[in-house]
Parts: C-alpha cells; sequence; structure tokens
C-alpha cells in the first residue's frame, strides 16, 4: 500500500485516497500512520460484528473542510433562516439516530478480537490458510489459485468439470458454506481463463478439523458429480437415478 500511495502522491498531489481495509483490518495489524492514506474504511460484520456497520477513519483537517451527507439532529452548530454550520467531525456525518445496537455489537467485538490478540490471531490465520491450500491441492481436478506462502485464511479454486455454482450448492446441501461468482473480480477471472471460482473462507475461530471436513464433503460431492456423468454408482451399477440427490 505504501508504494501505491507514494506512487498516487509523485504523479497527482493533491489526490485523495481511499484505501478499503475492509478486508485487512480482522486479519492483521493496521497502522493508518505508516499507511500514509487518506481514509479508510472497515466493515463490522467482517469482524464479528453485526451486520449494517462499520467504520470510516479520515484525517482530522480533511473531516473537517468536507460538507456533511445529510441533515439531521445532533449534527449541527448554528442554524438560522439564512444558513446553518456544522459541528467538527465525527459528529457532522453522524446525523439522527445512529445504529446504537449495531456499535456496541461493533465495540464488543473489537475488544473481543484485541483480547484474543491480533498478532496471534495473523499468525494461526496464515496457518490456517496453508493448510487448506494443501488439502485442497491434493484434491484430483482441483485448482487452487494464488500462493501457497503468507496467505490469508482463504482459497479461491475451481474444478475441471464440475461448475462452480453447481459445486457450491450441492455443497450447501451438506451443510458447507462456500461461494461461488466472481468474488469482485472478472478481470482477473478473465486473465485466468476461467468464468466463475469457489472461495472456502475461515476466521481465527476455525480449525483444522472442520477442514479436513470441507474436503470429505467437498470429495464425496465431487465424486457425486463423477457418478451422475458417467451414469454408474459407486459399486459399479447403472442406478444414478437412485443417487441423485435432488434440490429440495
Amino acid at each position: 500500500v505504501q508504494d501505491m500511495v507514494a506512487m498516487v502522491r509523485s504523479k497527482a498531489p493533491n489526490a485523495k485516497i481511499v484505501l478499503d481495509a475492509c478486508q485487512s483490518v480482522p486479519h492483521m495489524q493496521v497502522n493508518v500512520q505508516d499507511l500514509g492514506v487518506d481514509f479508510l474504511a472497515a466493515s463490522g460484520h467482517k469482524m464479528c460484528a453485526p451486520t449494517g456497520i462499520g467504520f470510516l477513519w479520515g484525517k482530522l483537517d480533511l473531516l473537517n473542510n468536507m460538507p456533511p451527507y445529510k441533515g439531521g439532529g445532533e449534527m449541527i452548530d448554528q442554524v438560522t433562516l439564512e444558513g446553518s454550520t456544522w459541528l467538527p467531525s465525527p459528529a457532522r456525518f453522524e446525523a439522527g439516530t445512529p445504529p446504537i445496537a449495531q456499535a456496541i455489537g461493533l465495540g464488543a467485538a473489537i475488544d473481543y478480537m484485541k483480547s484474543v490478540g491480533i498478532e496471534e490471531i495473523e499468525s494461526y490465520e496464515h496457518e490456517l490458510g496453508e493448510y487448506l491450500y494443501d488439502k485442497l491441492s491434493k484434491v484430483p481436478g482441483i485448482t487452487v489459485f494464488g500462493p501457497k506462502e503468507g496467505r490469508a485464511p482463504l482459497a479461491a479454486f475451481s474444478h475441471e468439470s464440475v461448475h462452480p455454482s453447481d459445486l457450491g450448492s450441492f455443497l450447501d446441501m451438506e451443510g458447507v458454506a462456500v461461494r461461488a461468482g466472481h468474488h469482485c473480480c472478472q478481470p482477473l477471472h478473465t486473465e485466468l481463463g476461467i468464468s466463475h471460482s469457489l472461495r472456502a473462507s475461515l476466521s481465527f475461530y476455525n480449525t483444522k478439523e472442520e477442514i479436513d471436513a470441507f474436503i470429505g464433503h467437498l470429495t464425496d460431492t465431487l465424486n457425486f458429480f463423477g457418478n451422475l456423468s458417467s451414469g454408474t454408482s459407486e459399486d459399479g451399477g447403472d442406478d444414478s437415478e437412485d443417487d441423485f440427490v435432488p434440490f429440495i
């Protein structure tokens, strides 16, 4: 990030830099002073908090020079018939009743993650990520994208013959939650020569035993698709209709 910030500053000194840190704040140490960005945004639900809340960090002088994007209670300084002035940040951006319950939940989630230790979380999640990579790489027909070393606790992958949406739907019926789609990066999929991929995502509360269970369900589901396409069952009989699991 620092390299990109330096490049932007050299070419457009007056540009304002906004960093989407939703995927990094829950998993690693983030120091806004070291990054050198102007704004940083993060999401609550990705760090064990309720949905519908997040936070925006910004340089105070920039925030105080920005107009509010909506009006309401608790954000005005003075109001006259001729005009209005606004309270300093952050109040000027928090008009009306805030999401009180979500904010309390976000605070509790941050306290919880701090009690576990962000360094401990980062180290353990790297361990989980490499373990997941190793296990997935050994499944026949599976291609895992990205490097093995230093990876986050997730893996994007595809199968040589089963469409990601089909595989994801059948894993869902097994109680396994994976995401199938573009993952907000269609250009990367184009570069890789694939239309979609699957993603298995973990966090510090997951275990290697759960990864093993996932691999087991994945293998069983791929075997089912293999039997379906060949018209045979696991015992070699031609009873694929009996093996078919319909969507319910």
